[in-house]
């Protein structure tokens, strides 16, 4: 049946313009596209059946895209499954995410790439890309049957969630990717500098008595692998960049040539290592105004939902993300959702799996900087449209006539409350909780099908 979005703000990011119009949707694409408002009158002269949405006072975007997420399906559907991730992508406003490989067993072989496609087509709310493992079983010693991966469907490598440890195995990598014309995601980390680790290494991790994790640990192997990719001419993606020197190392490479791209996390945007004192970080603001500020001291101190990988780190971090994001040294926003059962979030915090369920609070979280003056609206929307499909080989999202109806209708003015019952993710480890936020998806349709709806 046809649909008919009328009266919203509609977002390109191609031309970076922004208009009020009307889209009209059959047969998963969009037929017409309307300028100006809508009379009342022409909803009476489309065609019978056809649904028709209001969407006054509200944005038309292209569905967004996030090139890194958790699914955990094969092997860990305790923590989420590719129905459950997928429908919390589209409640998120994402219409096209792709997978990590730290599955149980990883993405190593063509049958599991296969299921993970027939699994996401089979629950139709976002298409799913995998990332294949880049070595047998993410375990850095062998590298996996790439080519056939890639000709199963995967759109790129990684053993996310560690690095690939022995630098000759790592440039066997590299030489694969090259000649399959993909990006390796990388997950740099010396996990030397790092073992032990309960948080980001400062101020707060003193305080709080944790073994830290030092900024240097993350640079050190963001640089190996810059050396690599540029030793190589292969493709470097650096996953969920947390750091002042690591935003400045991948704009360096970036100045001399090197074919490296960075994602930036929303948390690693807007949440300090601050967050982990809760309750004890007595100078925290106490106000918590919808779309404007976060507040810290709405949780408890040692909040395992704020451990994540890499942890959230300093306030000048933060910022530095956020301007790697604004000049473009990093290149889109990704979330890392990462989805845990409670029995691996409640234990003493240093043992705490690491992640943080992103997926569904993406928008508001990068929204608040937006009324904050800090990121506009329309370098928002670019970074999470037109930006990450650049990244995959894939043309504009601009809802023109012809293209796939991948739409997310949004309220910038909607306040609501993180709560986990209302967490379409299976995993409700995120430190928003309790939070108000303001702006959120009320409409995604992927493929012209409605799949979340307010």
């Amino acid at each position: 049946m046809p649909t008919l979005i009328t009266n919203g703000t509609i977002i390109d990011p191609d031309t970076q313009q922004m208009s009020v119009g009307s889209i009209l949707v059959d047969n998963g694409v969009v037929t017409a596209r309307f300028e100006g408002l809508l009379p009342a009158d022409a909803t009476v002269r489309t065609a019978p059946g056809t649904t028709v949405i209001d969407a006054t006072h509200k944005l038309i975007s292209p569905g967004f895209i996030d090139p890194h997420v958790h699914l955990r399906e094969p092997g860990e559907e305790h923590k989420e499954t590719i129905a459950t991730g997928t429908r919390a992508a589209a409640a998120g406003g994402y219409t096209v995410v792709a997978c990590m490989p730290n599955t149980r067993p990883a993405i190593d072989s063509v049958a599991v790439v296969q299921h993970i496609r027939t699994a996401a087509r089979r629950a139709g709310f976002a298409e799913v890309l995998p990332i294949a493992a880049a070595t047998i079983g993410r375990a850095g010693k062998e590298l996996s049957p790439m080519r056939e991966l890639v000709d199963a469907g995967a759109i790129g490598f990684s053993d996310d969630g560690v690095p690939v440890g022995d630098p000759a195995v790592m440039r066997n990598v590299f030489e694969y990717v090259k000649m399959l014309d993909v990006p390796y995601f990388g997950h740099c980390e010396d996990m030397v500098l790092s073992k032990g680790w309960g948080m980001h290494e400062g101020a707060v991790s003193n305080r709080l008595g944790l073994p830290g994790y030092p900024s240097a640990a993350e640079e050190v192997g963001i640089a190996r692998d810059i050396a690599l990719a540029e030793l190589t001419n292969s493709r470097l993606h650096v996953c969920h960049v947390s750091t002042v020197g690591g935003v400045a190392l991948i704009r360096a490479a970036k100045a001399r040539g090197v074919n490296v791209t960075g994602e930036a996390s929303p948390h690693h945007m807007t949440l300090s290592d601050r967050w982990v004192l809760g309750w004890l970080d007595e100078q925290a603001e106490a106000r918590n105004e919808p779309g404007m500020s976060l507040n810290s001291t709405t949780r408890p101190p040692y909040d395992t939902n704020t451990r994540v990988s890499p942890p959230l780190r300093s306030e000048a971090d933060c910022e530095a993300v956020l301007q790697g994001l604004l000049d473009g040294t990093l290149d889109f926003v990704a979330t890392d959702h990462a989805p845990h059962g409670r029995v691996d979030k409640e234990v003493e915090y240093r043992l705490a799996m690491a992640g943080i369920t992103g997926i569904e609070t993406a928008l508001a979280s990068m929204l608040m900087l937006v009324n904050q003056g800090r990121i506009s609206l329309m370098d928002l929307i670019v970074r999470m449209t037109d930006a990450p499909a650049a990244f995959l080989g894939r043309g504009t999202t601009a809802l023109r006539t012809g293209a796939r109806a991948d739409i997310t209708v949004i309220d910038p003015q909607l306040v609501w409350t993180v709560e986990a019952s209302k967490l379409f993710s299976m995993g409700k480890n995120t430190p928003l909780l309790g939070q108000k936020m303001r702006g959120k998806a009320v409409l995604t349709m992927y493929k012209g099908n409605i799949t979340h709806q307010e």
